[in-house]
């Protein structure tokens, strides 16, 4: 019967794949040395099938429960409930007030098919300008947000605001539970996936910016990525069956797909992990075949992306098509596809990393903001104070020297068992551990210089930190090292896995718990008067055709509150809105009452918003404040040794023209204004008066 049966799984293995010989006859031989599993005892079957419904039960409960928390959270923060819809609005600062405005234009629309046309061919946003919203700004969220507030018929039960930021909360719930699955897959215990979300919640200001801008792209992307690390983890595992990998690598492709459409620097943050995977294959730590079936999936997201984008160029000549495809191939597309967003991400970074200088005022403003600085101490005490930090650095340095072992014995030479086992005390050994390990410190190194990615850091420090506490395997990879004598290793291992992660919870629940008990309790209130005041002036007093000018930050509210057109947006992915923002900026520079008025007219612009936030600005980073960035722009101060002053004759527009005087009045009448907030009608006819 053996020599009968042979050649007939030789032949269904090759009429299969279809793959080279060589792979086929790999595959043939690892068919022919497996044993055939008997079938485990019912009580056994029981075992494991009550390990996965508890952990799955227990996954699934923490999403929830993550989901209702932050519910809660943002109602007692801003009173949600009890705010009117302009106060709710206001809610939405910056490019988070963008992505809202469309979505009320959806609903808006008589139909999906003439909403989206109207944005896709959008002239009534920024003035002189048509863009294609969705394409620009990925506004693929909005749609499909609105188009299930529709279908569901939930126009009828619900606000639409509430639908809204309900569906971002219940992928922060998705977000966790896949943070939950990665880490329970990597340890074999739902322990781990418990303190995964622990960690995840105590340090959610590091975590997540989702109690502070709701509809940011990043929100609606990253759970769809998290969902994709814990199929890829899945996926490389060694004791993974067929169905398994089927089920993998079919959530990869769905998860990968669409992840890049919800984020434009989505293809970015996959570079880093298919980086990853390649170092993995480069040292034969995994089957090629299973890495090159990943790169598939990058490539088919890539230009399916690309087609369903609006032929969306910055996805074909991206540094992942680069990596993956190949070196000559990307080259020639980019020498045939123009496309500007990796070289101002390159310029970005010389300049960031002081390789290069550059007085643009638009590349200091952005080096300026916050989320692009390095992280303060204060974001490594507070991870340190909830104990994530030491446990992330003692798991990730056991992890990595052992995976160097493992590294090193594979390019002496030395055999490597294809089964790992826990007497074995080997972690690094496990593809799917050197894949996170690599792919953590990759990102790692990029939050270490640019605060902003810490959100993209930080839940994997948590999801690596509560696996390896949880794992057995790291403990005897430990104590292997130690030459542990006394007690038997594995043993001791097992008592540690679960012993640190109880009292590591016991702690976080005494001390911490508390805390978010409090904050769910207290009652706060989103107070912003003068905004309210000055959005309810504009729907009241200004021409429905009328044209606003001013800070983009600004712009985005008025876009979303009133709904009228603007000169500028607060994005950055785009280099006439870049230069226009500059140009408007120009309102707190020292220029002329003629230079400023030629700036607006030429962008058609009917009133400017002067905010006394920005001319008045005290800025507690030296050189950041936007009137000093502008003066070094212009040559109005002398920044380095060697450069040219430039004097101004003329005093901070933002100061003078509040002052009434000539020539200012001559070319700007005021017609608003409160403490915050000072308006000015652009004259169409200029009096000159003396």
């Amino acid at each position: 019967m053996a020599e009968e049966e042979g050649p007939t799984v030789e032949l269904r293995q090759r009429k299969k794949l279809k793959s080279s010989e060589n792979k086929e006859s790999v595959k043939e031989e690892k068919i022919s040395d497996t044993p055939i599993p008997e079938r485990a005892p019912k009580h056994v079957l029981f075992q494991r099938f009550a390990k996965i419904f508890i952990g799955c039960l227990a996954a699934v409960t923490s999403g929830m429960m993550y989901a209702l928390y932050l519910s809660a959270y943002h109602e007692r923060k801003f009173w949600f409930s009890n705010r009117q819809e302009l106060e709710r609005e206001i809610t939405f600062q910056g490019d988070s007030a963008i992505y809202y405005s469309y979505y009320k234009d959806m609903l808006k629309a008589p139909s999906f098919e003439r909403g989206v046309y109207e944005l896709t061919h959008n002239n009534k946003t920024v003035s002189l300008k048509t863009i294609n919203a969705v394409q620009q700004m990925s506004l693929y969220p909005e749609l499909i947000a609105s188009v299930l507030y529709q279908a569901t018929g939930s126009n009828e039960i619900i606000e639409p605001v509430y639908f809204y930021i309900g569906i971002v909360f219940g992928l922060q719930g998705i977000y966790v539970t896949a943070l939950f699955v990665t880490s329970w897959l990597m340890s074999g215990t739902w322990l781990a996936g418990m303190l995964t979300v622990a960690w995840f919640i105590i340090n959610r200001v590091d975590t997540t910016r989702i109690e502070y801008s709701i509809p940011l792209r990043e929100n609606w992307a990253l759970p769809y990525f998290a969902c994709q690390i814990a199929a890829l983890t899945g996926y490389l595992k060694s004791n993974l069956n067929t169905y398994g990998e089927r089920f993998c690598c079919l959530l990869m492709s769905a998860s990968t797909y669409t992840f890049m459409m919800m984020w434009e620097y989505s293809h970015y943050l996959l570079f880093l992990q298919a980086a990853s995977l390649f170092l993995l294959d480069s040292f034969s730590l995994e089957q090629s075949d299973k890495v090159h079936e990943v790169y598939k999936i990058y490539i088919f997201s890539l230009f399916l992306g690309y087609l369903l984008q609006f032929e969306n160029s910055a996805l074909l000549v991206s540094p992942l098509l680069s990596l993956v495809v190949a070196l000559i191939l990307a080259k020639c597309l980019q020498m045939f596809v123009p496309h500007k967003e990796n070289g101002h991400m390159l310029k970005f970074l010389e300049v960031k990393f002081g390789l290069n200088m550059t007085k643009n005022f638009t590349m200091n403003w952005l080096l300026c903001q916050e989320s692009l600085q390095a992280p303060s101490q204060d974001f490594f005490l507070r991870l340190t104070q909830s104990s994530l930090l030491p446990f992330y650095i003692l798991v990730l340095i056991i992890c990595f020297l052992s995976m160097m072992q493992v590294i090193f014995r594979r390019i002496k030479g030395k055999s490597l068992k294809e089964t790992i086992t826990l007497e074995d005390g080997r972690i690094g050994g496990r593809p799917e551990i050197i894949y996170h390990v690599i792919h953590t410190i990759l990102l790692g190194s990029l939050a270490m210089v640019i605060e902003g990615l810490k959100y993209l850091w930080t839940p994997y420090v948590c999801m690596l930190a509560a696996f390896g506490v949880c794992s057995p395997e790291l403990w005897v990879t430990l104590f292997k090292w130690l030459r542990l004598r006394t007690v038997h290793p594995v043993l001791l291992a097992l008592i540690l896995s679960m012993a640190v992660p109880t009292i590591i919870g016991l702690s976080l629940w005494k001390e911490f718990f508390p805390r978010l008990m409090t904050e769910l309790m207290e009652l706060q209130e989103f107070y912003d008067p003068d905004t309210v005041e000055l959005m309810t002036w504009i729907k009241r007093q200004a021409p429905v055709a009328a044209v606003f000018a001013g800070s983009p930050q600004l712009m985005g509210a008025i876009k979303l509150c009133t709904g009228w057109m603007v000169t500028s947006l607060p994005l950055y992915n785009d280099d006439d809105l870049l230069k226009r923002n500059e140009n408007i900026y120009q309102i707190y520079s020292k220029r002329s009452a003629e230079d400023i008025y030629k700036i607006l007219t030429s962008y058609k612009a009917n009133y400017l918003i002067v905010e006394d936030a920005i001319c008045n600005e005290v800025g507690t980073m030296r050189g950041c404040r936007v009137k000093d960035l502008l003066d070094i722009a212009n040559g109005h101060v002398v920044c380095e040794e060697g450069d040219k002053l430039t004097y101004s004759k003329y005093g901070r527009f933002c100061h003078e023209v509040k002052i009434n005087y000539s020539p200012y009045v001559n070319y700007f009448t005021r017609v608003y204004w409160n403490r915050s907030y000072f308006v000015y009608k652009i004259n169409t006819v200029i009096s000159f008066q003396s």
